[in-house]
Protein backbone atom coordinates (compact mmCIF):
# COMPACT_ATOMS: atom_id res chain seq x y z
CA UNK A 1 0.00 0.00 0.00
CA UNK A 2 2.88 2.36 0.75
CA UNK A 3 4.34 1.73 -2.71
CA UNK A 4 1.01 2.74 -4.23
CA UNK A 5 0.95 5.98 -2.25
CA UNK A 6 4.55 6.77 -3.10
CA UNK A 7 4.56 5.86 -6.75
CA UNK A 8 1.04 5.92 -8.28
CA UNK A 9 -0.75 8.62 -6.25
CA UNK A 10 1.49 11.50 -7.44
CA UNK A 11 1.05 10.39 -11.07
CA UNK A 12 -2.72 10.19 -10.67
CA UNK A 13 -2.80 13.63 -9.04
CA UNK A 14 -0.66 15.03 -11.87
CA UNK A 15 -3.08 13.64 -14.47
CA UNK A 16 -6.08 15.06 -12.58
CA UNK A 17 -4.42 18.50 -12.55
CA UNK A 18 -3.84 18.29 -16.33
CA UNK A 19 -7.47 17.30 -16.88
CA UNK A 20 -8.62 20.24 -14.73
CA UNK A 21 -6.48 22.64 -16.79
CA UNK A 22 -7.92 21.31 -20.06
CA UNK A 23 -11.43 21.50 -18.62
CA UNK A 24 -10.85 25.14 -17.58
CA UNK A 25 -9.54 26.03 -21.06
CA UNK A 26 -12.52 24.34 -22.71
CA UNK A 27 -14.94 26.12 -20.35
CA UNK A 28 -13.27 29.47 -21.08
CA UNK A 29 -13.45 28.85 -24.83
CA UNK A 30 -17.14 27.92 -24.64
CA UNK A 31 -18.04 30.90 -22.48
CA UNK A 32 -16.28 33.40 -24.75
CA UNK A 33 -17.39 32.08 -28.13
CA UNK A 34 -20.66 30.28 -27.54
CA UNK A 35 -22.38 31.61 -24.46
CA UNK A 36 -21.84 35.36 -24.86
CA UNK A 37 -23.79 36.98 -27.72
CA UNK A 38 -22.09 38.24 -30.82
CA UNK A 39 -21.23 41.93 -30.93
CA UNK A 40 -23.98 44.23 -32.17
CA UNK A 41 -24.14 44.75 -35.89
CA UNK A 42 -26.38 46.94 -37.97
CA UNK A 43 -26.94 46.99 -41.70
CA UNK A 44 -28.48 49.82 -43.64
CA UNK A 45 -29.34 47.51 -46.56
CA UNK A 46 -31.80 45.17 -44.87
CA UNK A 47 -35.24 45.40 -43.32
CA UNK A 48 -34.13 44.26 -39.89
CA UNK A 49 -34.74 46.24 -36.70
CA UNK A 50 -31.42 47.60 -35.43
CA UNK A 51 -32.71 50.38 -33.16
CA UNK A 52 -33.99 53.86 -33.87
CA UNK A 53 -32.87 54.80 -37.39
CA UNK A 54 -32.05 58.41 -36.50
CA UNK A 55 -29.75 57.34 -33.69
CA UNK A 56 -28.12 54.33 -35.39
CA UNK A 57 -27.74 55.53 -38.99
CA UNK A 58 -27.81 59.33 -38.83
CA UNK A 59 -26.04 59.60 -35.49
CA UNK A 60 -28.69 62.02 -34.35
CA UNK A 61 -30.68 61.28 -31.24
CA UNK A 62 -32.03 64.84 -31.02
CA UNK A 63 -34.88 64.09 -33.42
CA UNK A 64 -36.55 61.40 -31.32
CA UNK A 65 -38.76 61.83 -29.54
CA UNK A 66 -40.04 64.97 -31.23
CA UNK A 67 -39.91 68.01 -28.97
CA UNK A 68 -43.27 69.37 -30.11
CA UNK A 69 -46.41 67.93 -31.64
CA UNK A 70 -47.87 69.08 -34.93
CA UNK A 71 -50.65 70.90 -33.05
CA UNK A 72 -48.16 72.78 -30.85
CA UNK A 73 -45.96 73.72 -33.81
CA UNK A 74 -48.77 75.05 -35.97
CA UNK A 75 -50.21 76.98 -33.00
CA UNK A 76 -47.06 79.15 -32.88
CA UNK A 77 -47.01 79.66 -36.69
CA UNK A 78 -43.80 77.72 -37.18
CA UNK A 79 -43.24 75.60 -40.29
CA UNK A 80 -43.48 71.86 -39.61
CA UNK A 81 -41.95 68.87 -41.35
CA UNK A 82 -43.60 65.52 -40.68
CA UNK A 83 -41.39 62.54 -41.46
CA UNK A 84 -43.20 59.18 -41.44
CA UNK A 85 -40.90 56.18 -40.97
CA UNK A 86 -40.49 52.69 -39.56
CA UNK A 87 -37.32 51.46 -37.90
CA UNK A 88 -37.17 48.19 -39.84
CA UNK A 89 -37.12 49.54 -43.39
CA UNK A 90 -33.94 49.87 -45.42
CA UNK A 91 -35.49 52.80 -47.32
CA UNK A 92 -36.16 54.62 -44.05
CA UNK A 93 -32.68 53.82 -42.76
CA UNK A 94 -31.15 55.48 -45.82
CA UNK A 95 -33.62 58.38 -45.63
CA UNK A 96 -32.58 59.11 -42.03
CA UNK A 97 -29.39 60.64 -43.46
CA UNK A 98 -31.42 63.03 -45.60
CA UNK A 99 -33.57 64.04 -42.62
CA UNK A 100 -30.37 64.73 -40.71
CA UNK A 101 -29.21 66.95 -43.58
CA UNK A 102 -32.54 68.82 -43.56
CA UNK A 103 -32.17 69.36 -39.82
CA UNK A 104 -28.67 70.77 -40.30
CA UNK A 105 -30.02 73.59 -42.48
CA UNK A 106 -33.58 74.11 -41.25
CA UNK A 107 -33.66 72.58 -37.76
CA UNK A 108 -33.85 75.92 -35.94
CA UNK A 109 -36.36 77.56 -38.27
CA UNK A 110 -38.76 74.62 -38.72
CA UNK A 111 -39.93 71.85 -36.42
CA UNK A 112 -39.00 68.39 -37.68
CA UNK A 113 -41.45 65.82 -36.31
CA UNK A 114 -40.49 62.19 -36.94
CA UNK A 115 -43.55 59.92 -36.73
CA UNK A 116 -43.08 56.19 -36.26
CA UNK A 117 -45.88 54.69 -38.34
CA UNK A 118 -46.14 51.73 -35.95
CA UNK A 119 -47.09 54.20 -33.19
CA UNK A 120 -50.01 55.77 -35.08
CA UNK A 121 -53.21 54.66 -33.40
CA UNK A 122 -55.57 52.82 -35.76
CA UNK A 123 -58.48 55.27 -35.65
CA UNK A 124 -60.95 55.69 -38.46
CA UNK A 125 -60.93 59.51 -38.32
CA UNK A 126 -58.17 61.92 -37.40
CA UNK A 127 -58.11 65.63 -36.75
CA UNK A 128 -56.13 67.72 -39.22
CA UNK A 129 -53.78 68.47 -36.30
CA UNK A 130 -52.83 64.79 -35.92
CA UNK A 131 -50.09 63.13 -38.02
CA UNK A 132 -52.33 60.14 -38.81
CA UNK A 133 -54.52 62.46 -40.90
CA UNK A 134 -51.67 62.92 -43.42
CA UNK A 135 -50.24 59.41 -43.54
CA UNK A 136 -50.92 57.80 -46.93
CA UNK A 137 -49.61 54.29 -46.32
CA UNK A 138 -46.00 54.36 -47.50
CA UNK A 139 -42.65 55.13 -45.93
CA UNK A 140 -40.64 57.23 -45.91
CA UNK A 141 -43.13 60.05 -46.36
CA UNK A 142 -42.52 63.79 -45.89
CA UNK A 143 -45.22 66.40 -45.35
CA UNK A 144 -44.28 70.08 -45.07
CA UNK A 145 -46.48 72.84 -43.62
CA UNK A 146 -45.78 76.54 -44.01
CA UNK A 147 -46.08 79.19 -41.30
CA UNK A 148 -49.83 79.50 -41.93
CA UNK A 149 -50.37 75.79 -41.35
CA UNK A 150 -51.04 75.01 -45.01
CA UNK A 151 -49.69 71.74 -46.38
CA UNK A 152 -47.30 72.69 -49.20
CA UNK A 153 -45.53 69.38 -49.84
CA UNK A 154 -46.49 65.71 -49.53
CA UNK A 155 -44.34 63.02 -51.11
CA UNK A 156 -43.21 59.52 -50.26
CA UNK A 157 -40.44 57.16 -51.27
CA UNK A 158 -36.84 57.99 -52.05
CA UNK A 159 -37.07 61.79 -51.86
CA UNK A 160 -33.91 63.73 -52.72
CA UNK A 161 -32.67 66.39 -50.32
CA UNK A 162 -32.80 68.94 -53.15
CA UNK A 163 -36.53 68.41 -53.63
CA UNK A 164 -37.20 69.05 -49.93
CA UNK A 165 -34.74 71.97 -49.92
CA UNK A 166 -36.47 73.60 -52.91
CA UNK A 167 -39.82 73.51 -51.11
CA UNK A 168 -38.36 74.82 -47.84
CA UNK A 169 -36.67 77.66 -49.74
CA UNK A 170 -40.13 78.66 -50.97
CA UNK A 171 -41.56 78.42 -47.45
CA UNK A 172 -38.83 80.68 -46.05
CA UNK A 173 -38.77 82.99 -49.12
CA UNK A 174 -35.14 82.19 -49.90
CA UNK A 175 -33.48 82.49 -53.29
CA UNK A 176 -33.55 79.32 -55.41
CA UNK A 177 -30.46 77.14 -55.10
CA UNK A 178 -29.16 78.05 -58.58
CA UNK A 179 -29.30 81.80 -57.76
CA UNK A 180 -27.82 81.75 -54.27
CA UNK A 181 -24.52 80.86 -52.73
CA UNK A 182 -24.49 77.27 -51.52
CA UNK A 183 -25.15 77.03 -47.80
CA UNK A 184 -22.00 75.89 -46.08
CA UNK A 185 -21.61 75.05 -42.42
CA UNK A 186 -18.47 76.31 -40.70
CA UNK A 187 -16.13 73.72 -39.30
CA UNK A 188 -15.70 73.41 -35.57
CA UNK A 189 -12.14 74.83 -35.68
CA UNK A 190 -13.19 77.96 -37.57
CA UNK A 191 -15.82 78.62 -34.93
CA UNK A 192 -13.26 78.23 -32.13
CA UNK A 193 -10.73 80.54 -33.76
CA UNK A 194 -13.36 83.30 -34.01
CA UNK A 195 -14.24 82.92 -30.35
CA UNK A 196 -10.63 83.12 -29.17
CA UNK A 197 -9.55 86.17 -31.19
Amino acid sequence: MNIFKLYFLPKIMSEITKIRRYFCLIALFLSVFLIFPNPASASINDDRYDGNIFVVYAGNGSLVPAQFTLKQTLAVNKPAILVFYVDDSSDCKKFALIVNQVQAYYGRAAEIIPVDVDAISPETKYSSLEPGYYYTGGVPQVVIFNQSGDMVFNDKGDIAFEKIDDKLREVFNLLPRDESVELKRRSFNELNSELTE
